[in-house]
C-alpha cells in the first residue's frame, strides 16, 4: 500500500513538473489550424513580468497570416500597426497587399495573480507549408517585459505557436 502511494505521488509530481512550464508561457488556445483557412487566435497570458502587472500586450503578425482583425478588450486601448505584405493574398476574390503587422493592447491592467486572453482573427495563406507557425508576443510591465519571441523549440521564451496542417480536400469558402 505504501509502495503504491509513493508511486502515485511520484507520478503526480513528475506530471506536474512536466506540465508547469507549459502553463508559464504565453500560448495559443488552439494548437492546430488548416492551411488556407480562417482562424480565431486566443492568446493566453498567464502572468506578469516577475510580480508586476502587465499593462501592454503586443502580437507580431507573421507573413502569411492576413486580413487580421483584433478584438477590443474592455479596459484596454487597441491599436494596429499596418504595412505592406511581402506577397499578395486573395480575400474573397480581392487581392490584399497590405494589412495588420502588429496588434497592441495597452493601458490595461493584468495583475500577476491573474491570467487573461487576447483575441484576433485572420486567414492563413494557402501557400504556407505544413509545420509550426509562430506569433511572437511581448508583455510590457512597469519595469520590464516578457518577450515570448523564440521561434525554435529550445528557446527559453517560446513564441506562441500552432501547427499548420494541410486543408481537407473540398474545404474552403
Amino acid at each position: 500500500m505504501i509502495r503504491t502511494f509513493a508511486r502515485a505521488t511520484l507520478a503526480a509530481t513528475t506530471l506536474f513538473a512536466l506540465a508547469a512550464p507549459a502553463f508559464a508561457h504565453a500560448t495559443l488556445e488552439v494548437q492546430e489550424a488548416a492551411i488556407g483557412s480562417g482562424f480565431k487566435a486566443v492568446l493566453r497570458v498567464p502572468h506578469g513580468c516577475g510580480t508586476e502587472a502587465t499593462h501592454t500586450v503586443r502580437i507580431q503578425i507573421p507573413e502569411g497570416f492576413f486580413s487580421v482583425k483584433p478584438m477590443p478588450k474592455a479596459g484596454w486601448d487597441l491599436e494596429t500597426v499596418t504595412g505592406p505584405y511581402q506577397n499578395t493574398y486573395l480575400n474573397h476574390g480581392t487581392e490584399v497587399a497590405e494589412g495588420v503587422k502588429e496588434i497592441v493592447w495597452s493601458n490595461g491592467n493584468l495583475p500577476n495573480e491573474w491570467y487573461d486572453e487576447f483575441v484576433f482573427r485572420g486567414t492563413f495563406a494557402d501557400t504556407l507549408e505544413p509545420g509550426k507557425f509562430y506569433f511572437p508576443a511581448i508583455q510590457e510591465c512597469a519595469n520590464g517585459e516578457e518577450a515570448w519571441i523564440d521561434t525554435d523549440e529550445t528557446g527559453d521564451m517560446p513564441a506562441p505557436s500552432l501547427t499548420l496542417v494541410p486543408a481537407a480536400s473540398g474545404a474552403g469558402h
